[in-house]
């Protein structure tokens, strides 16, 4: 750890909240730029749309969504249209806080004359979502899943799933929302943070009782009931990679914003958490995506009224510490030179003596961190055995990085990896879904200044113009009328008004109005491939040219 600021260059940067150092131009970090943004449930909830406007059947897994203030009208006909078709329709809908976590701000409503639309809706913009009524219950109750998702890289892509998870329990027996109990949040909410307040909460140290479990107690619970549990692992991994895809675009047009191509930087990882629901016949629901999941392993208990204590937790320890400690092993930038690549531990032995090569790990908090930097230091001291063994050497104060005396015992070999690759294992059961990925590709292609996240009006045109799209139908004054509009809408619903141009939501918008425009007859996601398509090729063609041209 480096309070007063860093000296030597480090192999893995341990960011506690967001990639926030500017001064790194190699090595790894554990956080992607733009990551806390493109979750955001505004964000995300626009990107799943998306997705679904192309492939409606493969993702059906996000509830409907509406974003407010902005989409208020529009909730309130579909709603009322919705009831007019079909009038024993009795929906109840959940509305999130943009921002918020822990559940703060959450509640449940029958009528979108429900909405509190007080000064706070227009400050705090906020998604609305179908609630799903009829979940899994186990015990009566309700709970959720939370998954440990490892993002190795972006390009290529690469996914790594957490074999086990945490099981997340509402302290109040589950009945359908009425108006009676719709306040009722221990019914409701599986919110951690929110249930440890009942009075019902139970702490457990076993994985398969009280109101925090092992994902796997569930699956081996409902495999005993006769349940398809591969099915239902299969559904989960889809889900995880299909939304991963939605949202690596956005990621990308971050990362060469703070990283260009070119210039040196670091590669980033990161670890997120997704929470799942199951509904009663075992379809996972995604809830929302945590760029960053809690780590704590100890939980706090009132030993009188407002005295309490950090106790240890077995359950989270026995997941979150495996889900770091294999992450280390994966993004370990030794092991592709050790000799020895059967056993992480032993990197070689000449003379007998054990080689290791040193692995620097800085762990860096910034001011918003402080009040995580007390959990994560606790749990960090789990991960010293492995530290200690060589894994990598600790960059704290004092810690010796010189190879033990003796080769450690069997007792000390590493565990197998809870992380399991699932892309590009299964890249070409999904491939095809990468649409927007290669739509973002031409959007960061025409970007122009290396640093920025928006499309100016220039850099549209010359797309315009390279991609050979305008003619007598489409003249280039139409290019800016569309242009224009489009861009002022989504400026005047970004949160974010310090950069002006088109960003890459408005890009993809006004790539499907051309793709709807010059393919008329097919289906949207055919209509986007084809111009895709048409676009790379003229692109490639243009490129050859120039290449030509160099070297006349």
């Amino acid at each position: 750890q480096f309070p007063f600021g860093r000296r030597l260059p480090c192999d893995i940067y341990w960011h506690g909240v967001s990639f926030h150092d500017n001064n790194i131009f190699s090595g790894q970090v554990n956080k992607f730029p733009g990551m806390t943004e493109t979750v955001r449930k505004i964000t995300l909830s626009r990107a799943m749309r998306t997705m679904r406007d192309l492939f409606p059947l493969e993702y059906n897994f996000y509830p409907r969504s509406w974003i407010l203030p902005e989409e208020l009208p529009l909730f309130v006909a579909e709603v009322r249209m919705m009831k007019d078709s079909n009038p024993s329709w009795k929906p109840t809908f959940i509305v999130k806080p943009d921002g918020g976590c822990q559940g703060d701000g959450i509640y449940l409503i029958k009528d979108p004359s429900d909405i509190r639309l007080t000064g706070s809706i227009q400050s705090r913009p906020a998604v609305v979502q179908e609630y799903i009524c009829k979940p899994l219950l186990v015990d009566k109750l309700k709970f959720d899943i939370r998954l440990y998702v490892l993002l190795k890289s972006l390009e290529p892509l690469e996914i790594y799933i957490a074999k086990d998870g945490l099981s997340r329990f509402c302290t109040e027996p589950y009945q359908e929302p009425t108006l009676k109990n719709l306040h009722q949040v221990f019914m409701h909410l599986t919110n951690y943070s929110l249930n440890i307040h009942s009075g019902n909460f139970i702490h457990s140290d076993s994985a398969n009782t009280g109101s925090k479990r092992t994902f796997s107690s569930i699956l081996c619970r409902l495999s005993s009931r006769g349940a398809d549990v591969k099915k239902l692992w299969s559904d989960i991994i889809s889900l995880v990679i299909k939304t991963i895809i939605a949202l690596t675009p956005e990621l990308k047009v971050y990362y060469q914003s703070d990283i260009p191509a070119g210039k040196p930087g670091p590669t980033c990882f990161q670890i997120l958490g997704f929470d799942i629901l199951l509904m009663k016949d075992l379809k996972p629901m995604l809830l929302e995506v945590n760029a960053n999941p809690s780590m704590r392993i100890e939980h706090e208990q009132e030993l009188s009224p407002g005295v309490f204590e950090n106790v240890p937790s077995p359950v989270d320890e026995k997941v979150k510490v495996a889900v770091i400690r294999d992450t280390l092993r994966l993004m370990d930038p030794q092991k592709k030179k050790r000799k020895d690549t059967q056993c992480l531990l032993y990197p070689g032995v000449a003379d007998g003596k054990l080689q290791l090569e040193p692995v620097r790990i800085q762990v860096k908090y910034g001011m918003k961190d402080k009040q995580h930097k007390h959990h994560s230091l606790k749990l960090s001291l789990k991960l010293k055995f492995y530290l200690k063994l060589g894994l990598c050497q600790s960059s704290e104060p004092g810690a010796s990085s010189e190879p033990p005396d003796a080769a450690p015992g069997p007792e000390a070999a590493l565990p197998s990896l809870c992380l399991k690759q699932v892309f590009p294992k299964y890249a070409r059961h999904f491939s095809y879904l990468r649409l927007v990925d290669r739509v973002a590709a031409l959007f960061i292609r025409f970007l122009g200044v290396k640093g920025t996240t928006k499309l100016g009006p220039t850099g549209f045109r010359t797309f315009i113009r390279n991609c050979k799209l305008s003619n007598s139908n489409f003249s280039m004054a139409a290019v800016d009328i569309l242009y224009i509009d489009i861009t002022r809408r989504w400026n005047s619903m970004a949160i974010d008004h310090k950069e002006t141009g088109m960003c890459l939501q408005a890009f993809v918008e006004a790539f499907f109005c051309l793709a709807q425009k010059k393919y008329k007859a097919l289906p949207l996601h055919k209509q986007v491939l084809s111009l895709i398509e048409l676009c790379e090729c003229r692109l490639a063609a243009l490129h050859g040219k120039r290449l030509v041209w160099g070297c006349g």
